[in-house]
């Protein structure tokens, strides 16, 4: 819009002397009431006030038109200084225009730190060929009415070329969303958009980017996580799990396993934050920029509350520093954030930084046993003092399966050959075990276990030896590889027991157990 405005510019001067009294009235008459016209009358003095269009800023010094567009051809801002109640800072070039035509900007000072092109792009975007669609007053002597005689913001514009102007801004408007302005050296009041003056009032770090780390377009492998946290004995450890999508199934699909505090599946609803959330955090604002010792030690930062250690098969390693969370003004509760070897210290809401609070039962996942029923080789079920051990084999050991089912197997039970389709059933129900909570560091009791698993994973080469104790009237403890690991329903235990004891026969399974 602002290009084909220019090329009415010559009619646009003649028409602001013509329709400024209408638009003093519109915006200053106290007893004019906006409310009470017609909505046809509004449209009318819309119209009206586009025909009116003046640029207020502009370099004179660049001519002509584009060949390809045929529309004015624009100066391009080499810095803005700006004045507000915050005091006084420059926009400058940070990178010349590249392929696209685009010129990045930065503040003055803040060469080394990641702000947002977008909205400071607006301070250039804005002012180069801004219009106003209503003069005010021309030969105005009582600048005070409109809030110029001491502007709230002065906007001095400096082009390539060399052309300077500068944009005073006063008051808002009574009606309108537009505030009053003037520009050096001429004594009529305008009119701009709000909307196009926002920004100028800005203070110098609110153009700092709050995004503390740019979510790729393609995620890279987060190959491990370490959180670190004053407040936990043990480390959160999380690793990829390089096991291929298509055998990692049997009740759980994480692309990640917990390996401390203890060994544990994840959910993935409940880790991907935790895994990949370093991506995009957002920050609420900036606490402290070009941070030094005494700064990052007063946001708590020097002997951090919680580290965060993403290690991606990228190259890159991110640590992200954590103060201990404490509640805002407007009790909001948040901590302070800063990566590690960084110069910006951001203000976090507790909410987007989970790895604060986070407990390792939140993201862990209640299943213990998750290989792919296909995939294991050997596996025993003991009962008292009695043991059903099962070997199975593929019948062609040389034919590659894409799709395996039971009709590929041979099963053994104790020796004698038993139905691969009935082995499948007894370990679908195995894998419905879910945990009810950890029970790490748990003792052992003594004697028998009630029931016990004993599993061979050929594909990893891992084994598990699964004990169910007798906690209480109600619960098991799970005691895997000799570690307390987890409380379980007592009714999955005493159902593993019945179907045990219904192998050697033909009676179906027992699948539900709570």
């Amino acid at each position: 819009m602002k290009k084909s405005v220019k090329q009415i510019i010559g009619l646009g001067a003649v028409l602001a002397v013509l329709g400024g009294g209408a638009a003093v009235l519109m915006l200053t008459d106290p007893d004019k009431d906006p409310e009470n016209e017609s909505s046809s009358s509004e449209s009318e003095i819309s119209t009206d006030n586009e025909q009116q269009a003046i640029i207020l800023i502009r370099d004179d010094k660049v001519t002509g038109t584009d060949p390809d567009t045929g529309a004015d051809l624009e100066g391009v801002v080499e810095k803005i200084g700006v004045s507000n109640e915050y005091g006084e800072f420059e926009v400058v070039q940070q990178e010349k225009a590249g392929e696209d035509g685009g010129i990045l900007y930065t503040v003055d000072g803040y060469q080394d730190i990641a702000v947002n092109d977008a909205l400071i792009g607006t301070l250039a975007n804005n002012a180069n060929g801004m219009t106003s669609s209503a003069v005010i007053e021309e030969n105005c002597t009582d600048l005070e009415k409109f809030g110029l005689s001491d502007p709230s913001v002065t906007v001095k514009v400096e082009y390539e070329t060399g052309t300077e102007c500068t944009l005073y801004i006063g008051a808002a408007a009574p009606a309108g969303d537009v505030s009053y302005v003037m520009t050096d050296g001429v004594d009529t009041v305008y009119t701009v958009r709000n909307s196009l003056l926002a920004n100028f009032s800005n203070k110098p770090e609110d153009f700092v980017e709050l995004t503390m780390l740019e979510a790729p377009e393609e995620y890279p492998i987060v190959e491990s996580l370490r959180i670190e946290r004053e407040d936990m004995d043990s480390d959160i450890f999380l690793e990829y799990d390089k096991k291929p999508e298509d055998k990692q199934s049997g009740g759980t699909s994480s692309t990640h396993l917990m390996s401390e505090p203890t060994d544990a599946y994840l959910s993935v609803e409940r880790s991907s934050d935790i895994i990949t959330g370093m991506f995009g955090l957002e920050a609420e604002n900036v606490y402290c920029i070009h941070c030094e010792e005494s700064d990052i030690a007063e946001a708590g930062l020097k002997i951090p509350f919680c580290t965060v250690t993403m290690k991606c098969d990228d190259g890159n390693t991110h640590k992200l520093l954590f103060s201990e969370p404490f509640t805002d003004d407007e009790g909001v509760k948040c901590c302070y954030a800063m990566f590690e070897g960084g110069n910006v210290i951001f203000t976090v809401k507790a909410d987007s930084a989970r790895w604060v609070t986070v407990e390792p039962v939140d993201i862990a996942s209640t299943i213990f046993i998750a290989s792919y029923v296909w995939n294991i080789d050997k596996l025993s079920v003991t009962v008292g003092d009695d043991e059903y051990a099962f070997d199975i084999s593929p019948k062609d050991p040389n034919e590659e399966v894409e799709n395996p089912k039971a009709e590929n197997f041979n099963v053994t039970l104790n020796g004698g050959e038993f139905d691969s389709e009935r082995f499948r059933k007894f370990y679908s129900f195995i894998i419905t075990a879910n945990a009810e909570s950890f029970a790490l560091g748990e003792k052992i009791p003594s004697g028998k276990p009630m029931a016990a698993i004993k599993y061979h994973d050929n594909y990893d080469n891992t084994e598990k030896n699964i004990e169910f104790y007798d906690n209480s009237a109600m619960t098991s403890l799970i005691v895997i590889n000799g570690e307390s690991k987890f409380f379980i329903t007592k009714s999955f235990v005493e159902t593993l027991i019945e179907n045990a004891e219904k192998l050697n026969g033909e009676e179906e399974f027992v699948t539900t157990w709570r």
